[in-house]
C-alpha cells in the first residue's frame, strides 16, 4: 500500500488484516502463540483421512480455482498483464508478497506458503487433520496460531464435504520444490488486529430461500466483505457498512477503492440478474463497459456456474441498502463516512448528504 508516511503505512497494514490479504488459505504465523488445547476442543471435524473420489477432486478444483480463489495468494500472480491470474507452473507454490501489497517495509515481509504436496518445501507431510485445523481453527501444522490474513473465520463455515473436497484437490496438485523464507512481522503490529478475526456478518433472514442461503454461503467463502466493507484505522469494520465499498488501495497501476455492492442507488440497485452475470463473466461494468479493477477477483469468480452467480446476486439483493458513493473514475476526495479518500467521497459529506 502507500508508503507515504508511518501513519498511512500503519493504517494500510491494519487494513491488510481485514481486507486484501484475507483472500486465501494463508498459513502465516505471528510468533509463539501455540495452541493449548482450546482450539482442538472446538474441532468440528474428527481425525480422518479424506477419501479421494472423482466428485471431490472436481468439487475441490471448482472451489479453489474460482470462488475461494486460493491461488491469488498461493502463487506468483500477474496483475499487470493477466488480471492477477497465477503465473503458469506456480499454482499452490506460494509467494513473497511485494511491499506494496503487504504494507510492511523492509526487512519485514509477508510470505504465503507453499501448499503443494512437495514434502521438503511444501505441505506434503501435513495430515488431513492439520489442513482442517488451519482452515477451521486458524492453527498451523506446527501448532502456531495463524496470522489474521488467513480467513479461517470465513472458512469455518465450509460444509464438511466442501472442506474435504478442497483438501483432496490441494493434495492432487503437482509438487513444486520452492523454498520460501519465513514471514517477518513488524513488532509493533498491534494485537487489536485480531478483532477482525470474527467478521460481523449479518444474519440471513429466517425465511430466506434456499437460493439466498446458498448465495450467502458463497459470499462468505469468497470473502467478499474483506474488500467491499471498509475499515477504520484499527482494522475494524465501520458499523452498518457491510459491502458498501470504499476500502482504498494503492497498487503499481494506481489507486482505487472497492465498489458499493448493496442494493442502493449509489450501489448496484439498477443491476438485473443478467447484468450481474455479464459483469462477472466479462470483467466489465454493466452499462458503462468500464473494466473492473484487476485486483477484484472477477477473473476467478467468472468460472462459477450460472446457478452460483445467480445465488450470489439473490443474496446481495436482500442486503440493507447503504448510501455510499464510490467512483474510481473521479478524483479522490475526503469521505465523511469511511474517513478516507476515494472518488465522489465529497458527496458523502454535508451538505450533499441532505440533498
Amino acid at each position: 500500500m502507500s508508503r507515504v508516511c508511518p501513519a498511512v503505512m500503519r493504517r494500510r497494514s491494519l487494513r491488510l488484516v481485514s481486507a486484501v490479504f484475507a483472500l486465501a488459505f494463508a498459513t502465516l504465523s505471528v510468533g509463539p502463540m501455540r495452541d493449548t488445547g482450546g482450539a482442538r476442543a472446538r474441532r468440528q471435524t474428527p481425525l480422518v483421512k479424506f477419501q479421494v473420489m472423482p466428485a471431490r477432486l472436481a468439487r475441490g478444483r471448482y472451489l479453489v480455482n474460482n470462488v475461494a480463489h486460493c491461488f491469488m495468494c498461493h502463487a506468483d500472480i500477474d496483475c499487470l498483464h493477466n488480471n492477477c491470474q497465477p503465473v503458469p507452473g506456480t499454482q499452490g507454490s506460494g509467494q513473497v508478497l511485494p511491499a506494496w501489497e503487504s504494507g510492511f517495509p523492509a526487512p519485514y515481509q509477508l510470505v504465503e506458503p507453499n501448499i503443494t504436496p512437495d514434502r521438503k518445501t511444501g505441505a506434503g507431510a501435513w495430515t488431513d487433520e492439520q489442513f482442517v485445523r488451519a482452515l477451521r481453527e486458524g492453527i498451523g501444522h506446527d501448532g502456531r496460531r495463524l496470522f489474521p490474513a488467513m480467513p479461517y473465520a470465513n472458512f469455518r463455515g465450509l460444509s464438511d464435504e466442501d472442506l474435504a473436497s478442497i483438501v483432496v484437490y490441494i493434495r492432487s496438485l503437482p509438487p513444486v520444490r520452492r523454498a520460501l523464507p519465513k514471514s517477518r512481522i513488524p513488532p509493533e503490529f498491534p494485537v487489536s488486529a485480531y478483532a477482525s478475526l470474527e467478521p460481523p456478518l449479518p444474519p440471513v433472514p429466517v425465511n430466506a430461500s434456499s437460493e439466498v442461503r446458498h448465495g450467502a454461503y458463497l459470499v462468505r467463502l469468497g470473502n467478499c466483505s474483506a474488500c467491499h466493507t471498509t475499515t477504520d484505522a484499527d482494522g475494524r469494520w465501520f458499523p452498518g457498512m457491510f459491502l458498501a465499498g470504499g476500502q482504498d488501495y494503492a497498487a503499481p497501476w494506481g489507486t482505487f477503492a472497492s465498489a458499493n455492492i448493496t442494493p442502493d442507488p449509489s450501489g448496484i440497485s439498477w443491476y438485473t440478474e443478467d447484468l450481474f452475470l455479464k459483469t462477472i463473466r466479462t470483467g466489465r461494468e454493466a452499462g458503462t463497459g468500464r473494466k473492473l479493477n484487476q485486483f477484484m477477483p472477477w477473473s476467478y469468480f467468472r468460472n462459477q456456474t450460472d446457478g452460483d452467480l445467480k445465488a450470489i446476486f439473490a443474496y446481495l439483493r436482500t442486503l440493507k441498502p447503504v448510501r455510499h458513493h464510490v467512483d474510481n473514475t473521479e478524483p479522490p476526495t475526503y469521505c465523511c463516512i469511511d474517513k478516507s479518500k476515494h472518488g465522489l467521497g465529497y458527496t458523502n459529506c454535508p451538505p450533499y448528504v441532505s440533498r
